[in-house]
């Protein structure tokens, strides 16, 4: 897992409220636990007119020419609810989106993904539609600092606020179970001191 401080990008605007897994990546594509081979796949039945992935939907913003190559994800309230697979963080970012900003998010699709790297941002709805705005206008690129929790475009610019152990695992590019091995020595410590019978 990367470490992440600060990441400046092209923002495409996803103009969909309680966008689901299922539509984030679809079931059929869920057969494999490795953590490759999904970004293909991310919105498929929104991206493709075909059930192959062969014939592109150009009515779909994702394939639009002005935004191939967009790093950061905007979105509407309520992103990631659903089921709670961990393909769908997976599939985002394989795809190339390293940040995600929407008004909420599903609980468990949020920690799916602190837990690869992905910076899940929540800002007030009125914000979020000011970036609506802007990206649908004349294009949007942002720069998000997680050192001062910022998010600007040199006119624009906003706070938020992210768990302080979040921020550090991100900060760090560690996961839950990274910051538990880099505990071991405390761990060990505390289990020699329990009695034998413990």
């Amino acid at each position: 897992m990367e470490k992440f401080t600060t990441h400046t990008g092209l923002v495409v605007p996803l103009d969909a409220a309680n966008v689901d897994t299922d539509q984030i990546i679809p079931k059929q594509f869920l057969q494999k636990t490795e953590r490759v081979g999904f970004g293909q796949h991310l919105f498929h039945d929104w991206r493709y007119l075909d059930d192959e992935g062969h014939q592109a939907n150009p009515e779909f913003i994702l394939n639009y020419p002005q935004y191939q190559g967009a790093s950061i994800l905007l979105a509407r309230e309520n992103f990631g609810c659903g089921s709670s697979r961990e393909h769908a963080p997976w599939a985002i970012q394989e795809y190339g989106f390293k940040v995600v900003i929407a008004p909420s998010f599903a609980d468990i699709f949020y920690g799916n993904c602190i837990n690869i790297g992905i910076v899940p941002v929540r800002l007030p709805e009125e914000q979020i539609n000011q970036l609506f705005d802007t990206a649908r206008d004349a294009g949007l690129t942002l720069t998000v600092d997680l050192i001062n929790n910022t998010i600007t475009n040199g006119e624009l610019t906003f706070s938020f606020e992210l768990d302080n152990f979040h921020q550090y695992c991100l900060e760090q590019g560690i996961d839950s179970v990274g910051w538990t091995l880099n505990k071991l020595d405390k761990i060990q410590s505390y289990e020699d001191k329990l009695p034998a019978w413990q």
